[in-house]
C-alpha cells in the first residue's frame, strides 16, 4: 500500500510543480482597470463615447445594454432585474479601437445617469485615448489599427495640394471632384470635395461607390459591384451656399477589373442636383503613399 501512496504523492507534487512552471501571474500593468457603474430598474444610464460603438458584451442577464436609437456613440444601460445583488460587468469597443470595461452594481438611486466618456481622454494628442483602453484590431481595417487609420485620414484631409486632375462633375452650381487617391498598409483612401457655388444649401441624401462595366447595354444588379467605405473622415450631410467641404473615405484594398470603371455618384436630398464622376484603373494605379505626405 505504501508504494501506491508514494506514487500518488509524487504525481501530486509533480502536478503542482508543472502548474508553477506553465502558468504566470498577470502583471498589474497589463490589467485594464474598470469603471464603476450603478444601474437601476426604473431609470436608464447613458454613456456617451468619443466615437461609434462596434461591440458590447454583458457579463450577465441582470443588465441590458445597447446603442441608443439614432446615435452611434451612445450606450444605454439599465437593470433587467430589480434589486439584483450579484456584481456584474460589461465591455464596450469603439470604432476607434478603444476598449472600455465597467463593473456594475444595483442601486435604487444611481448618482450618475449621464456620463461623457470623452472626459477620460489623455491631453496628449498623440495618445488621445482612454486611460483604460487597449488598441483593438478591427477586422474591417485589416492589419492597421483604428488610431493609425484615423491619423492617416486626418493627414490626407489637411493636404492642400490636389493630387488628381480632371476627375470631377460640375453642374447646377455644384462641383463634385476627386482631390486625391492614397494608399497605406492595404487600405485605399479617396479624398473628395464638394464646392457649392450657388446660394442654395446642398443637402446630401447619399453617396455611392460602384464598379460597373464601361459599356453597359442593360443596367442589372450583376453588372454593378458596390464597394463600401470602412471609415469616413468629416462625413458631410450638407454644404452651405458659397462654401466648400471635403471628405476622406477609407476602403479595403480593391482593384478595378479590365473593361470596368469606378463610378462615384452623389445624390441631393429632395433635389435634382445629382453629381457623378468616374475613376479609371490608371487613376487608381497612381495612388499616392500616405507616408510621403
Amino acid at each position: 500500500m505504501k508504494p501506491i501512496i508514494f506514487i500518488l504523492l509524487y504525481l501530486s507534487t509533480f502536478s503542482l510543480f508543472a502548474q508553477n512552471n506553465y502558468t504566470k501571474v498577470i502583471p498589474k500593468n497589463n490589467v485594464i482597470p474598470s469603471y464603476y457603474l450603478e444601474v437601476t430598474y426604473d431609470k436608464t444610464v447613458h454613456l456617451i463615447f468619443p466615437s461609434g460603438i462596434s461591440y458590447i458584451d454583458l457579463g450577465s442577464s441582470n443588465i441590458i445594454a445597447g446603442k441608443a436609437e439614432g446615435a452611434e456613440n451612445v450606450v444605454r444601460v439599465k437593470a433587467a432585474v430589480k434589486d439584483f445583488t450579484e456584481e456584474t460587468n460589461f465591455s464596450v469597443i469603439t470604432d476607434e479601437g478603444s476598449f472600455y470595461s465597467f463593473i456594475v452594481n444595483y442601486s435604487k438611486e444611481p448618482e450618475k445617469l449621464n456620463i461623457e466618456m470623452k472626459n477620460f481622454l489623455h491631453n496628449d494628442k498623440l495618445t488621445n485615448r482612454p486611460e483604460n483602453s487597449m488598441e483593438v484590431q478591427l477586422s474591417e481595417l485589416g492589419n492597421e489599427s483604428p488610431q493609425a487609420v484615423q491619423m492617416a485620414m486626418e493627414k490626407i484631409y489637411k493636404t492642400n495640394r490636389k493630387k488628381v486632375k480632371r476627375v470631377n462633375s460640375n453642374q447646377f452650381g455644384i462641383e463634385f471632384q476627386l482631390r486625391g487617391i492614397f494608399s497605406h498598409n492595404g487600405l485605399v483612401f479617396l479624398h473628395t470635395e464638394i464646392k457649392n457655388t450657388s446660394d442654395i444649401p446642398f443637402d446630401i441624401d447619399f453617396l455611392v461607390f460602384k464598379i460597373v462595366d464601361k459599356k453597359v447595354v442593360k443596367r442589372t444588379a450583376i453588372q454593378e459591384t458596390i464597394i463600401e467605405p470602412v471609415r469616413a473622415y468629416n462625413y458631410l450631410t450638407s454644404v452651405k451656399g458659397k462654401e466648400a467641404e471635403s471628405t476622406v473615405f477609407a476602403f479595403k484594398k480593391f482593384t478595378i477589373p479590365d473593361k470596368k470603371q469606378l463610378v462615384v455618384e452623389l445624390f441631393e436630398k429632395d433635389g435634382g442636383r445629382h453629381q457623378r464622376f468616374i475613376i479609371k484603373n490608371g487613376d487608381l494605379a497612381k495612388a499616392y503613399s500616405v507616408k510621403k505626405l
